[in-house]
């Protein structure tokens, strides 16, 4: 199937990463004029693109702060200049070393926490070594993965633990609304904006009134900081997928498709009757099945053609390195040839991203350069 771009894609290797990167300038600013208008700080997940270039995009007009999910992602932006950063796991005493000696070489590394033990094995660690550690309280707002409940003792005594131990500083309160995800409307993606508000605003008054300050309220997923009405009593947000988005936010409506910047491309290696065959497989793609209540066809991603336009079809079965696309139109199947080039638009653009070691930018129909990905725990 050729089109305007198959010169540019031709000469890549498949499966790889196109960025586009007018796109990924456009998230950026939508999402500078939400906070902005809310009046917030913004400290982006940086796990969706684990790319220095791409952050450099998303916090031009911001404080430089950023969030991860790794500590290899920590080390690798602290080395190109990022200073302000939160480690976003609920840290471990494995991990201990590694962030008090990040802390010891100027970083200002935060971590969270949801667990009574850690405070004290964390300050023995960091005392023994020089070290101040701010650590935030993790508190579940209704996502049910990690984080204290609300309104548990647990709420009052992990800051206050950590409030009085010698070589750690409280940093507030962190929660993340994931379950924004499952939202099927607006108005459900608003009250779930709402609610993770809520939670930790209210928590922080209580926490206040015990004399506990409470430097930052940190909350934050795309969908409900895209659709938050007010964010009265918070400080900052950190949504992530924001800057790629993919075919599962576009499909719950965070975004236009024509808003999502990263594909895979692939090149088709078999066609028989009713299908074809591409390179790309879980491996490339990712096994997320993405919005199925929504979209139950949706499979493991859109299929379009080299300029980007949706040819209507769908990676319906992957394998490690094997992505099957059912093709019901002859004519169009006609059109297929192996070693023809599509790209796909993946369900979800982070675990995608992270499969592979690099992007290649897209601008202006030609690619103009290569980012890498910062791989690694």
């Amino acid at each position: 199937m050729q089109n305007m771009n198959s010169r540019v894609f031709q000469e890549l290797t498949t499966p790889s990463l196109i960025l586009d990167v007018g796109r990924v300038r456009a998230n950026a600013a939508r999402m500078t004029a939400i906070v902005n208008r809310q009046n917030v700080r913004l400290r982006p997940h940086i796990k969706t693109h684990k790319c220095i270039e791409v952050a450099r995009i998303q916090t031009a007009d911001h404080s430089g702060a950023v969030t991860v999910s790794t500590l290899a992602e920590a080390r690798a932006f602290a080395a190109n200049g990022y200073n302000d950063i939160t480690y976003a796991v609920p840290i471990e005493p494995g991990k201990f070393g590694e962030v008090v000696s990040m802390v010891r070489e100027g970083v200002d590394l935060k971590v969270i926490t949801d667990d009574p033990s850690t405070p004290a094995g964390l300050n023995e660690v960091a005392a023994r070594r020089g070290a101040t550690v701010g650590v935030f309280l993790e508190v579940d707002c209704g996502d049910h993965r990690s984080g204290v409940q609300p309104e548990s003792g647990q709420a009052m005594e992990i800051p206050r633990a950590i409030s009085d131990a010698s070589s750690l500083s409280f940093a507030g309160l962190l929660t993340h609304g994931g379950h924004s995800y499952g939202a099927k409307t607006i108005d459900e993606v608003k009250a779930i904006a709402r609610q993770e508000r809520d939670v930790v605003v209210d928590l922080a008054g209580r926490l206040r009134s015990e004399g506990i300050d409470v430097p930052t309220v940190s909350i934050g997923s795309t969908p409900s900081i895209s659709h938050a009405d007010d964010l009265t009593g918070v400080d900052e947000v950190r949504p992530g997928n924001y800057i790629f988005y993919d075919a599962f936010q576009a499909t719950i409506g965070s975004c236009w498709f024509d808003d999502c910047a990263l594909t895979v491309l692939a090149a088709i290696v078999h066609r028989s009757d009713e299908k074809i065959i591409i390179d790309a497989g879980a491996i490339a793609l990712s096994k997320d099945r993405g919005p199925v209540d929504r979209d139950p066809g949706c499979g493991y991603g859109r299929v379009l053609d080299l300029d980007g336009n949706d040819l209507g079809l769908r990676v319906a079965g992957v394998s490690q390195e094997h992505g099957m696309i059912p093709v019901a139109d002859p004519d169009l199947l006609e059109k297929l040839n192996v070693g023809d080039r599509v790209r796909v638009l993946a369900n979800h653009s982070c675990i995608s991203a992270a499969q592979h070691p690099h992007y290649n930018v897209l601008e202006n129909g030609e690619i103009v350069e290569r980012w890498e990905i910062h791989r690694g725990w």
